[in-house]
């Protein structure tokens, strides 16, 4: 039997990630879940799953999340803060780590995990657009087994029949990631001036967190998960993809030199990609309904608008410059975001406050994890900085 840490176990994949594990009991147990600072929301985990440690991210928590676990009966070991989390994830209470953690606050427990050898299953992105060169290094000295959550990289792994994370080991040519173009898909910038941050997470097929629902509105999303599949299958930004898939039911492609393109199609439910992940190499029930192809009526495919949603070119050009280039882009985007869903910044402002931070913060080569985090404080303070000077 699998033990498995859920990390981010109250959000949506968290959810998610549950709910399959709750339908095998017998080959999976969480032993270990973790929240932000929703303790009430941890307890309830607990009281239903039983796992043998709890960990709340804001140590402050810590002691509530002991008095609520103490008052409905249970037994579960409490642990907080940073360094609670990179222990749960490491430690011998799981051989198995889901990583959904969002944003950079994900990035030492994931580490953690690949350097500790679990089987990692990832959809914390922002952790490899931060660090990928440290976490392959990880993966190949511990011999971890990384499998990605998130739809798209799932969908790659299962099309790569051979070596999985190397596109040219698996004598592949090319990957198309697929977007849904998300809320706003065919309005122009001038019809986005008064967009609320509702209005912005209102995806129309994605059930997700308000952050990650926000980065889909300014298609940084696909940006990200663009930087993700260069350092998850050693492919050159000119060999990725991206194409506007209203319907979301083809969640990426491979192509071949054959002329062949193999694409993976499922219903938008994470608990496909979490099941997959979870039983790998075999497969097992998932929750989520079969498709019905004579009921799908057609599947688009479209170019991204990239004049209107910058994002995504912003991200090829992180990309481009390496070194800790995609780190100033993952932090001016969480500062960014974090703004507009406060209120306090407009929709249209996220990618001009990203660009402006990437112009003020040169990439610096980033030989360890101290530079990258010192990179990570760095460009927050100077997004801070350029948003109160040109922003607000």
């Amino acid at each position: 039997m699998r033990q498995v840490a859920v990390l981010g176990a109250t959000g949506s994949i968290g959810a998610s990630a549950l709910d399959v594990i709750a339908r095998h009991p017998q080959r999976f147990r969480a032993s270990v879940l973790s929240a932000n600072r929703n303790v009430e929301a941890l307890v309830a985990l607990c009281a239903r799953f039983q796992p043998d440690l709890a960990v709340i991210s804001d140590a402050a928590a810590e002691p509530a999340l002991r008095s609520g676990l103490a008052s409905a009966g249970l037994r579960t070991r409490v642990a907080g803060g940073d360094a609670g989390l990179q222990q749960a994830a490491a430690g011998e209470l799981c051989d198995t780590v889901i990583a959904a953690i969002v944003g950079a606050a994900g990035l030492e427990s994931t580490l953690a995990a690949a350097r500790a050898g679990k089987r990692l299953l990832l959809a914390n992105k922002e952790a490899v657009v931060i660090a990928g060169g440290l976490l392959r290094d990880a993966l190949r000295s511990s011999g971890a087994e990384l499998i990605p959550i998130d739809s798209e990289h799932n969908a790659i792994f299962q099309c790569l029949p051979s070596d999985r994370h190397s596109l040219a080991a698996a004598g592949a040519r090319r990957i198309t990631l697929t977007a849904s173009g998300g809320p706003f898909r065919g309005r122009r910038r001038s019809d986005l001036t008064s967009v609320t941050p509702d209005q912005a997470c209102a995806h129309p097929k994605w059930r997700m967190g308000r952050k990650i629902s926000v980065d889909s509105a300014t298609l940084m999303n696909k940006g990200l998960e663009v930087i993700e599949a260069h350092w998850l299958f050693g492919a050159d930004a000119a060999q990725i993809d991206v194409v506007v898939h209203p319907e979301s039911i083809v969640h990426s492609l491979v192509e071949y030199p054959d002329g062949s393109m193999l694409a993976q199609l499922g219903n938008p439910d994470m608990r496909t990609a979490l099941a997959h992940a979870l039983a790998w190499p075999e497969r097992i029930e998932s929750g989520v309904a079969a498709l019905d192809l004579k009921q799908l009526g057609q599947l688009r495919f479209e170019p991204p608008d990239r004049d209107t949603f910058r994002c995504l070119d912003l991200a090829y050009r992180a990309l481009a410059g390496g070194g800790t280039a995609p780190t100033i882009l993952n932090a001016a985007n969480e500062i960014a975001v974090d703004a507009f869903l406060a209120g306090t910044l407009p929709f249209l402002a996220i990618d001009e406050l990203i660009e402006a931070t990437l112009s003020d913060q040169p990439a610096t080569p980033a030989p360890d994890l101290e530079s990258l985090i010192y990179a990570d404080l760095t460009a927050r303070k100077a997004a801070q900085r350029i948003m109160q000077r040109s922003f607000c």
